[in-house]
């Protein structure tokens, strides 16, 4: 198993040139995590520091060192959350695992003692209060941090500050229980006979046998008995999405589906439990709701603002789903031969894909041999250089550093202002890994001196399948959610922040997806395709006619996806909205929401909302994905569109944004990238403009 592993990581950093070996050292390159159990010393010598460094805010320096040295006890906190959290989602050895998720809560609990701390709060309400003498991000920062206690409560009473403790530790102990949940109770299906699965997706399932009891034998007078072979289809994500695309027996498709969204039960308490958390702390707070709370940082503002936008993106979509909603179900009672044959919830995938592939004959088997994925690698090598002249390498890991043969190391490097920063792939999925795709942070960005600058380091999870060859073929799919993934990767490798605490990807929720959204376009564009996207047999380019079919079958049924995502917008707001009982029937909730918002009936019973993950990281905060979809298509169609590998357009991409990360105000920052009509005012909060989004999908 390990040369194959050897193998497949030779294939996918033979995209890379490589530079030389270094010695031993521990995980991440954090010598004190060469065991397991140095989490223990790796929170210990972070208390320690952050303990020093709340001393010499005691002493009152100046207000730019009060801030600064406020960025550098975050810097110390969040290496050991970040590197914590990477390893407790990726790492294969269990030790490693519970040794992070403990040193996660431990270095939590210290993070609510120092947003609690009044030295500290007193210290930046000084350093905010002399503004005069900040630069503008360091007066931004001050304010920043000021809202950040503030959002602790620490301006509270002591008895209601106590109290919000407790409520914060309570949610973050119910947010890992979920995702622990959905990780390890995925749920499964047996399907008798393994016939009713196609041939080519029955190796990715485990073989299953139960006694076939046969006919009456006469001349031996005895019952003859069989085994018949049968295959469990675990219903995690993964599997779910291919059981329901690609498995033509409706009453399989109708068991995975029904498991598949039920599953995990446990989910249902918990986030009964972290709802009502969410509440108490939001009106211990001084807010109405959970949602208002969240959204009062961001642009938008209030959860009204939010709302009344997605109230009027479903009304102005309706009657285009509707119409794609008809379309799909005629079809299905042509190809069934049914004249009355409703559509189901577990048909949309099948259906849908079917269409898409017969209307623009579309072979999957055929599109993934372009996208080996040592090929799709050598395509973010390609967008980086052509879009930033920079280019990747690979550096072998010292002993110690990685946590899976799979994983390797790469260097963005640029010829003239040297290394960039740091990124490791970890690619395939595996027993016991995380489950979906995702940036981790394990260091942000930050000025250390004049001269000298703290390089981020981050790592880009992924889960695709092995394939029986020396490299994996990607879905079309999954290029774009790769490209996706590594916007936020280049967001963190490419801002150049004064202060870690702005670095990358911390910004304000509500912009912090335009970046991974804009790179998603990279993924359709023939022209970035046919630089990298080869024929791994004859090593001829994609067909411009194949990159054609891809994008029509794209938008085939574009109204009835921007529906989802509105649904799901909704449901995330509703449920940490104003509770009008206690507790909250989600799953009712959630069947209401979809009837009223989706052309699509609800399977009654299910719950597949227990396992959307994002009502944890993004709780009350899911609507980001449309605000970032908005902002992204806008920018491409204004700066990329026309020649989207250009310097020019890269130039404005990391001059203009990228680079800022979180540290400029960011309706100041889009306004600046693209134009003033990117955003508009709305009921004293921001909402994107969607003239661009109704361009793009015809409305």
């Amino acid at each position: 198993m390990l040369s194959r592993a050897a193998a497949i990581r030779r294939g996918a950093a033979a995209a890379f040139s490589t530079v030389s070996e270094k010695p031993e050292t521990g995980l991440y390159g954090f010598e004190v995590l060469r065991t397991a159990k140095g989490f223990r010393r790796f929170v210990d010598d972070a208390i320690q520091r952050s303990d020093e460094l709340v001393a010499r805010v005691a002493r009152l320096p100046s207000s730019p060192e009060i801030v600064r040295t406020m960025d550098e006890i975050s810097n110390t906190v969040c290496t050991v959350i970040d590197s914590a959290e990477l390893c407790r989602n990726t790492h294969p050895d269990r030790e490693f695992v519970e040794e992070a998720d403990k040193a996660s809560m431990r270095i939590y609990e210290h993070l609510q003692y120092l947003n609690t701390n009044t030295t500290l709060y007193n210290a930046i309400l000084k350093a905010e209060a002399e503004s005069v003498l900040l630069t503008e991000e360091a007066r931004r920062a001050a304010t920043i941090l000021r809202i950040d206690f503030e959002k602790g409560g620490i301006h509270l009473p002591e008895d209601k500050l106590e109290r919000v403790n407790q409520l914060n530790l309570e949610i973050a102990q119910l947010g890992r229980k979920f995702s622990e949940n959905v990780m390890n109770k995925p749920g499964f299906v047996d399907v008798y006979p393994a016939s009713k699965v196609p041939r080519n997706m029955q190796h990715h399932f485990k073989s299953v046998y139960r006694s076939n009891f046969g006919s009456f034998e006469k001349q031996s007078n005895q019952m003859i008995t069989a085994k018949q072979k049968g295959l469990r289809i675990v219903t995690d994500s993964g599997n779910l999405s291919s059981a329901l695309r690609w498995i033509s027996d409706e009453e399989v498709r109708k068991q995975v589906y029904f498991v598949g969204n039920s599953e995990p039960r446990e989910n249902i308490g918990v986030l009964n439990g972290l709802i009502d958390a969410r509440d108490e702390l939001a009106k211990t707070m001084g807010c109405k709701s959970y949602a208002d709370f969240a959204i009062r940082p961001n642009m938008a503002a209030s959860a009204d603002v939010v709302m009344s936008f997605l109230g009027d993106l479903s009304n102005i979509v309706r009657h285009k789903a509707d119409e794609e909603f008809k379309v799909i179900k005629d079809f299905k009672r042509r190809i069934c031969n049914e004249k009355s044959a409703d559509l189901e919830p577990w048909d949309e995938d099948y259906f849908i894909g079917m269409m898409k592939s017969s209307v623009h004959d579309l072979d999957a088997s055929v599109v993934a041999k372009y996208f080996p994925l040592s090929q799709c690698l050598k395509g973010l090598n390609v967008l980086v250089e052509s879009l930033f002249g920079a280019t990747f390498h690979q550096i072998p890991m010292r002993d110690g550093e990685s946590w899976h043969p799979d994983v390797i190391k790469l260097s963005l490097r640029h010829p003239d202002e040297g290394d960039l920063g740091f990124m490791y792939l970890d690619l395939y999925s595996r027993k016991g890994k995380f489950p979906g795709c995702a940036h981790f942070a394990v260091q942000g960005g930050r000025r250390l001196s004049d001269s000298n600058y703290q390089l981020p380091i981050v790592a880009l999870v992924c889960n695709f399948s092995r394939s029986s060859g020396i490299t994996a073929r990607l879905s079309h799919g999954d290029v774009e959610t790769l490209f996706h993934e590594f916007g936020h990767a280049l967001h963190s490798l490419l801002s150049r922040t004064e202060y870690q605490h702005f670095s990358g990807t911390r910004v304000a929720l509500d912009v912090a997806e335009t970046p991974s959204n804009l790179f998603e376009w990279y993924a359709w564009d023939y022209r970035v395709l046919k630089t990298f996207a080869l024929d791994e047999t004859t090593g001829d380019a994609i067909p411009e006619k194949l990159v054609k079919a891809l994008n029509a079958s794209r938008n085939m049924f574009p109204a009835t996806e921007l529906q989802r995502q509105i649904f799901y917008s909704i449901m995330d707001l509703t449920l940490f909205g104003e509770q009008a009982s206690k507790p909250m029937d989600t799953i009712s909730t959630v069947a209401d929401l979809r009837r009223k918002h989706t052309s699509w009936k609800c399977a009654e019973g299910t719950h597949w909302h227990t396992r959307f993950t994002h009502l944890i990281n993004y709780g009350a905060g899911y609507y980001s994905y449309l605000y970032a979809r908005c902002f992204a298509t806008t920018i491409w169609q204004e700066i990329c569109q026309e020649d989207p590998l250009s310097r020019s357009a890269g130039g404005a991409i990391r001059d203009k944004f990228l680079r800022y990360g979180g540290s400029k105000d960011p309706s100041s920052l889009l306004k600046d990238f693209a134009g003033d009509a990117i955003i508009r005012n709305s009921g004293g909060g921001i909402i994107p403009d969607i003239g661009s989004l109704r361009k793009e999908i015809g409305l």
